[in-house]
């Protein structure tokens, strides 16, 4: 295959000091500019707010279910990393709000029916993306519980009133709470590496998984800064929803669906 004829993730140049960068990749956006993205989020969350209220609602009702369930049956010990692993496929959930908004910038008005039915361009790819997502955060769930096994045994797991004085009052708790984050960085990077563009480009245009999950990859890569602050927003964002007992999700997901797409959109290549 000829250089001009591979995909354009795989094109680079090398540097004098023997670092592999394609220039097209390369956007020198500031540190901060999430901030930006946040604030064109926001402006597309308040036009025709309802849509987006109702997909916050419908998110936030799913998940208090899913936090329900794993509570009556008995499988809080796996809460923690259930909620971590929401991020991970938190990209493939907000897939509607990229739609309304990239109805916006159209000029076009959607409502929330549009949303739920979107038709993404690259067809079935999108799916299959969300399969892996979904992989992926059952692989984090269970290194999650291997991980508790390490350290404490079979023992069962004491529940969510005295966990925190078993993490936090002991020697084997603060170890574990401190390899349980490195581990957990790690599987956290890596699913926002491929995913925070991929989804997006995925429903923008014929693409398959693997080359969109290529490209968001090299995009966070070759725009390190930005992004590492951007990833940063999103988790204290993200925690914010946690302390309130997830009700800040009604608001806080659209706006970082909606705000994802703006990031794409600054970081997407020309077509063709």
């Amino acid at each position: 295959m000829g250089e001009t004829d591979k995909p354009y993730w795989l094109l680079s140049e090398t540097s004098g000091i023997g670092e592999t960068r394609d220039p097209r990749l390369q956007r020198n956006l500031p540190l901060l500019e999430g901030f930006r993205w946040l604030s064109a989020g926001w402006r597309d969350f308040w036009t025709h707010p309802s849509s987006s209220i109702a997909y916050g609602l419908g998110v936030f009702v799913l998940s208090a279910a899913f936090v329900w369930t794993l509570v009556g049956f008995g499988r809080d010990y796996i809460l923690f990393p259930a909620l971590a692993g929401f991020l991970i496929v938190a990209p493939f959930l907000a897939i509607g709000l990229y739609e309304k908004s990239r109805a916006i910038g159209e000029g076009r008005q959607i409502g929330l029916g549009v949303m739920l039915r979107v038709r993404p361009r690259a067809g079935a790819q999108v799916f299959f993306t969300g399969l892996l997502l979904c992989m992926l955060m059952l692989l984090w769930t269970r290194a999650a519980v291997l991980l508790w096994a390490l350290f404490f045994g079979v023992t069962a797991f004491p529940g969510l009133d005295h966990v925190v004085g078993v993490l936090f009052g002991t020697v084997y708790g603060w170890t574990m709470v401190i390899v349980g984050t490195a581990i957990g960085g790690l599987f956290a990077a890596f699913a926002f590496a491929i995913s925070v563009f991929a989804v997006p480009m995925l429903l923008d245009r014929r693409v398959d998984a693997f080359t969109a999950m290529g490209t968001s990859m090299k995009l966070v890569w070759n725009n390190l800064p930005p992004m590492i602050a951007w990833g940063a927003m999103v988790l204290v964002l993200f925690g914010v929803c946690v302390v309130t007992g997830l009700i800040g999700m009604i608001v806080i997901f659209p706006l970082l669906g909606h705000a994802t797409w703006h990031a794409y959109k600054a970081m997407a290549l020309p077509e063709g």
